[in-house]
């Protein structure tokens, strides 16, 4: 019974072809298509107005060379947003419960905020690894302890994403079997739980939210280290 808990985080198969591309692709159908008006609909307003705000939240930090970051950052936060939203739906599959996704996302564009430092400020962004005033003897421990905590940056984004959102589709499925289970025995404590799978519901929707803008914030901030 334990191993059917995690049976919600392997990829779907179609004979024999893994489904995960497919969902990944699926949200992209929510958008509305290029069309010749500014505004079609209240739909496409509200998605406009979503996407202007978080665009705008964004770029705030970053100067206007770090603007040129703004499609790659919006896309990949609307990604996120609507793939983790979607993966609360029932028989769905969410491919940000996978860490080797999550890391394809991080490490080339952690990697990418790493190589623009180092290329436009190379002394900036080494001098990062040596905190100013920092004394003799505890200079080799400190760019130890610091390239450490550099390098484990891209391997912290995707397991942050990875953990909350395994943890979250956990409770809500252990809950669910709970109340199923306890139903035809003590209806009223399967009630009040009941309840309590509806507040988690509605907390593992702004969990998918905020960890969406965590992931892409983070990398802005990384950004905002190297321009």
């Amino acid at each position: 019974m334990n191993l059917s808990f995690f049976d919600q985080f392997a990829s779907p198969c179609l004979l024999g072809i893994p489904l995960i591309l497919l969902s990944m692709l699926f949200p992209a159908l929510l958008f509305p298509t290029p069309n010749t008006r500014w505004i079609t609909n209240r739909l496409s307003t509200l998605q406009l107005w979503s996407v202007h705000s978080i665009t705008k939240q964004l770029m705030t930090p970053l100067n206007k060379k770090g603007h040129k970051w703004a499609l790659i950052l919006t896309s990949l936060m609307m990604l996120l947003l609507t793939v983790n939203l979607l993966g609360l739906l029932p028989y769905t599959f969410t491919p940000t419960t996978q860490l080797s996704m999550n890391m394809a996302l991080a490490f080339p564009l952690w990697l990418a905020t790493l190589l623009t430092g180092l290329r436009n400020q190379p002394s900036i962004s080494l001098g990062h690894l040596l905190p100013e005033g920092t004394p003799t003897p505890l200079i080799p421990a400190l760019i130890m302890i610091e390239t450490t905590s550099l390098l484990i940056r891209p391997l912290a984004l995707g397991v942050r994403l990875t953990a909350n959102l395994t943890a979250g589709h956990l409770l809500i499925q252990l809950i669910s079997t709970a109340i199923t289970t306890l139903l035809p025995i003590m209806p009223t404590v399967s009630i009040l739980t009941t309840s309590i799978l509806l507040l988690l519901t509605i907390l593992e929707l702004a969990v998918a939210m905020i960890q969406a803008y965590v992931f892409v914030l983070l990398l802005s901030l990384y950004l905002q280290e190297n321009i």
